[in-house]
């Protein structure tokens, strides 16, 4: 039960904001993979805030206002959201895959917790959406079939000691990997930095899996071991996996399956 601010008129409420904002997560990149619960809070929305090329994802319709910012404007674009939200507006912070993986729900409550009081007052739901680890799995098999772990590569905010530190750990308790941002532009080497830890750690023959722009007419997909791979296979459209020890390989007469088994004994 909430109570009247002090000094208020008695019987007074404490005023609560009647806007709402919902962390909703895309998918990879297919319509279908959308979810209905995300697909209803978009159709709901007044405002879209995120990075261009997911807000770009959104259709425009009377009503809606769609924001978008760089890709390293975060925590200004959460705090954007939350004081819209605090307007009355009903806001919709959208990122591709999974909004609680390596993307936007971190974000808000980052900035809900550094900032304005009245922030913490909103209705602030996440919406979970399929993440593109989770679709390239079920593209190639089920090479998360058992124990595995997930690693951001990029850099940008953590230093490179702590990815190579925890590269090397995944690989000791022998854990499947996923891998999100192998590779950019702006740090093209990293990615040859990660497989040289990984060929250290693992062995030449150990499968790694590239799946590039997963559930899109550009979707790419590739199964070859750690001594054939080379930086190149990547962009920051590829998601990448490396197998466990346990991880087999089937040929089949019209691609190749992966998967980790269930057992570990």
């Amino acid at each position: 039960m909430s109570e009247a601010k002090a000094g208020s008129r008695p019987g007074e409420r404490e005023r609560v904001p009647r806007g709402w904002l919902k962390i909703v997560g895309l998918g990879p990149g297919s319509e279908a993979m959308v979810t209905p619960e995300a697909s209803g809070v978009l159709e709901q929305a007044t405002d879209v805030v995120g990075y261009v090329p997911y807000v770009e994802r959104v259709t425009p319709r009377p009503g809606l206002t769609r924001h978008g910012s760089d890709n390293r404007e975060e925590i200004r674009r959460a705090e954007q959201a939350l004081e819209m939200a605090t307007e009355g507006r009903r806001v919709a912070v959208v990122s591709s895959g999974d909004p609680g993986v390596f993307a936007m729900g971190a974000a808000v409550f980052e900035a809900l917790e550094a900032g304005r009081p009245e922030w913490r007052s909103l209705d602030i739901q996440v919406l979970p959406g399929v993440s593109a680890m989770l679709a390239a799995s079920a593209r190639l098999g089920a090479p998360l079939g058992h124990d595995f772990c997930c690693l951001n590569l990029s850099d940008n905010l953590k230093p490179w000691a702590l990815i190579e530190k925890r590269l090397r750990l995944a690989a000791e308790a022998d854990f499947a990997m996923a891998f999100y941002n192998p590779r950019s532009r702006s740090r093209p080497e990293g990615f040859a930095r990660a497989l040289t830890v990984l060929r250290e750690a693992c062995g030449n023959a150990r499968p790694i899996m590239f799946a590039r722009a997963v559930s899109t007419p550009e979707e790419r997909l590739r199964v070859t071991t750690l001594g054939e791979a080379t930086p190149e296979m990547v962009d920051m459209r590829t998601l990448v996996m490396v197998g466990s020890s346990l991880t087999r390989c089937i040929p089949g007469a019209r691609r190749e399956w992966v998967y980790t088994p269930r057992s570990a004994s």
